[in-house]
């Protein structure tokens, strides 16, 4: 197991929190009500986690010793709504937690 990998499943966490509160919170306010402010609020946060949660994902394929379809699936969890939630929950959660 990678000491990276508590660190990982916490920015996956926060990933995807920060995701689904982007498209399901920000952005429809931005549209319907008029209001941009959630979107600059909650967009620069998310946009860092991406990154983080990007780059820890290939640092933890090299440390998990990952195949590339599986890294592929992880990455692309990222872009997929409640996608970081199943990952977790499928790939980084180990049977002892």
């Amino acid at each position: 197991m990678s000491k990276l990998l508590p660190t990982f499943r916490i920015v996956a966490l926060l990933e995807g929190v920060s995701y689904i509160l982007l498209l399901f919170l920000a952005t429809p306010l931005k549209y319907f009500a008029n209001d941009p402010k959630y979107v600059k609020i909650l967009g620069m946060p998310h946009g860092l986690l991406f990154i983080a949660y990007v780059v820890m994902a290939v640092l933890m394929s090299k440390n998990m010793k990952w195949n590339s379809r599986t890294l592929w699936i992880i990455l692309l969890a990222a872009i997929i709504p409640f996608g970081t939630f199943y990952i977790d929950k499928k790939y980084l959660k180990t049977k002892n937690a």
